[in-house]
Parts: C-alpha cells; sequence; structure tokens
C-alpha cells in the first residue's frame, strides 16, 4: 500500500512539472519545454500506472501503457529537451556519440538475450542510431543549430514505432507475474520492443545527465587546467583529438571549477542555471540507478527513489531561470515571480 501511495505522488509531482512545463512553453515557445513537458508526462503516466497496478492489481493494458511510457519513451523526450537547450553548443557531440552508443547497446543486448524472432531488427535499429549519429555530428561540426531537430526525428520516429508495437504486441490472458519491484516481468514482451528500451534509454537517460551537468559547466566561473578545441576551421586531424580529450578536459576543468562555483554561491553570484542543472542530474542519477538499490523483494526503495528523483528534478527547473523566467499559476496571468534576469554563460 505505501509503495502504491509513493507512485501516486510522484504521479502527481510529474504531471505537475509538465503542466508548468506547458504553460512555460505557451508563453515562450521553446522547443526544449515541451520535450520537457511530454517527458514528464510520460514520467507521471508511468507512475500513475505503477500506481493503479500496486492497488488494484495489473491487467495486460495497464502492463503495455506502464512500458511504453516509462521504460521506452520518457528518458527520450527528457534528453530531447536537453538537447534543445543546449543546441548552440557543441553538446551535439556528446548526443551524437550517445545515439551511436544507444544502437550498440541494443547490439549487446539482443546478444545477452537472445531474443526469438526478431530477424534483422537489432541490425536495423543500430543502422538507424548510427545514420543518427553521424547526421547530428555532421551538423554540429558545421556549427548548424538545427542539429536538435535530427534528434527530435529519431525521438518521434521510435516513439511512433514503439507504440505501434506496443498496441499489437500479445500478452497472456489472467494474471501477471511480478518482479520484486512490484511491476510485471518483461518477459512475454517482443525482443522487438524490447530492444527499443536500450535504444532510447541510453542517449536520452544519458544525454539528460550529461547535457545538465555540462550545462553546469558552461555556466559556472571557470578555472582551466586543461584546454581544448573544438573550432571547426582546425585541421582534421587536431579536430579529431581535441574530440578525444575534450570529456577528459570538461571533468577535469569541472572539477577544478568547484570552488569558485561554491564561493561564488556563497555570495549570491551563482548563474541559476548551475545548482539547478546539478539538481536535475542528480535526480537523473538517481531514477536510472534505482534498480541497484532494491534487494529481496523490497518496493518501497524502488518507488521512494523515483519520488525523490523527480523532485529533484521538478526543483532544478524550477530553480533554472532558463527555463522559468517568471513563475505564475499555470494558464493564468497570475505571477508569482516575474522579471528573473541574470547574465550569459561564461566562455567554454
Amino acid at each position: 500500500m505505501l509503495a502504491s501511495t509513493l507512485a501516486a505522488v510522484t504521479a502527481a509531482l510529474a504531471f505537475l512539472m509538465a503542466i508548468a512545463l506547458l504553460d512555460q512553453w505557451r508563453e515562450r515557445r521553446g522547443p526544449y519545454q515541451l520535450a520537457w513537458a511530454i517527458g514528464s508526462l510520460l514520467f507521471g503516466v508511468a507512475s500513475a500506472a505503477e500506481a493503479i497496478g500496486a492497488a488494484a492489481g495489473w491487467s495486460p493494458e495497464l502492463f503495455k501503457v506502464w512500458y511504453l511510457a516509462g521504460a521506452v519513451l520518457n528518458a527520450a523526450w527528457l534528453g530531447l529537451g536537453t538537447a534543445f537547450l543546449l543546441g548552440k553548443t557543441r553538446f551535439g557531440y556528446a548526443y551524437a556519440a550517445l545515439a551511436g552508443l544507444g544502437g550498440v547497446f541494443t547490439m549487446l543486448s539482443q546478444a545477452k538475450n537472445n531474443y526469438p524472432d526478431v530477424g534483422t531488427l537489432p541490425i536495423l535499429y543500430l543502422i538507424f542510431a548510427l545514420v543518427l549519429a553521424l547526421a547530428i555530428g555532421v551538423e554540429t561540426y558545421f556549427q548548424n543549430t538545427r542539429w536538435p531537430r535530427i534528434a527530435a526525428i529519431g525521438v518521434i520516429a521510435i516513439t511512433v514505432l514503439g507504440t505501434a508495437l506496443v498496441v499489437v504486441a500479445p500478452l497472456p490472458v489472467g494474471t501477471l507475474q511480478l518482479d520484486v519491484h512490484g511491476v510485471p516481468v518483461l518477459t512475454p514482451l517482443p525482443g522487438s520492443l524490447r530492444l527499443l528500451t536500450p535504444l532510447m534509454n541510453v542517449t536520452g537517460g544519458l544525454a539528460l545527465i550529461l547535457g545538465a551537468l555540462f550545462s553546469a559547466y558552461v555556466f559556472m566561473p571557470k578555472r582551466r587546467v586543461l584546454g581544448y578545441s573544438l573550432d571547426p576551421g582546425q585541421p582534421g586531424d587536431h579536430i579529431l583529438f581535441n574530440l578525444l580529450i575534450a570529456p577528459i578536459a570538461i571533468v577535469v576543468n569541472f572539477v577544478a571549477s568547484l570552488p569558485a562555483a561554491f564561493s561564488a554561491l556563497v555570495r549570491g553570484k551563482l548563474h541559476s542555471r548551475v545548482p539547478a542543472t546539478i539538481l536535475i542530474a542528480v535526480g537523473a542519477l538517481l531514477v536510472t540507478g534505482t534498480d541497484f538499490g532494491v534487494k529481496g523483494g523490497e518496493t518501497t526503495i524502488f518507488a521512494l527513489s523515483k519520488l525523490v528523483s523527480i523532485g529533484l528534478i521538478f526543483a532544478g527547473f524550477l530553480i533554472s531561470i532558463e527555463a522559468f523566467r517568471e513563475i505564475r499559476i499555470p494558464f493564468t496571468s497570475i505571477r508569482i515571480a516575474t522579471g528573473r534576469r541574470e547574465a550569459g554563460p561564461e566562455p567554454t
């Protein structure tokens, strides 16, 4: 009963975040706000399905809704929102790498689980991911800020495919077997559908986490211990070398910049994006790693960790002036906080 209550509260919070983001999108038309709103809505739908399933029992239809919204799509849409937010930066290289990595993990998942009757689908999923990665990487190289639109085409295509596969997926009639989390085991689902999970979650989930941390790095006062350049005007061998060392340099510089960021926070001079995106990254990490904290059939930890994670992510969105320049009662003109402004990012 406690797990059902926690899942219901999680769903309510996720729906509230979706409404607030939709209201902001209605006012400002930011594509990242719309993508985040869709991701939040999907998170809420999956949590609501868990609450209903825990309280009243699972039906095949409820199981399908839960799997599509929670296991396949919500991380992808949240990661896409981060892509749109960072569309003017070189984060496209990271998103491209994650898209390719998602395809690789899809092949590894098939090698591990050996799903029957999937035919050449794993290879087709890999090709799709690699083509998407290449297109995003090329657009980023030429400093084309439209690369998130290519990412959006990929997410929308998988959303349509996943929905179609869920609708036609056969499930056994009667009581569904539950796992240690209190949700149905995935065995009855076809491999064609289950392979979409690594394809979308690796890209979307890691994009949300890494994008949040990169955004914090962009907006924090920096100490550059290691230098790198992603200027497309440099020779080809130089750009390849810098692409390889950039992740290491960013991590080293991020850690080296933390004391200055903490000092700016104490003085009230830290850009709101820094604490906001760190909260989002922690929340995303928590929800991604939830399964590792569940032992011996304990479902309360599973439900509580998702509640805390969506709370952290929502808090991060509220703190960020970029997403919430003003805070008002949704779909009304009643403003709670207005006119919030601050300086742009530090140069990277």
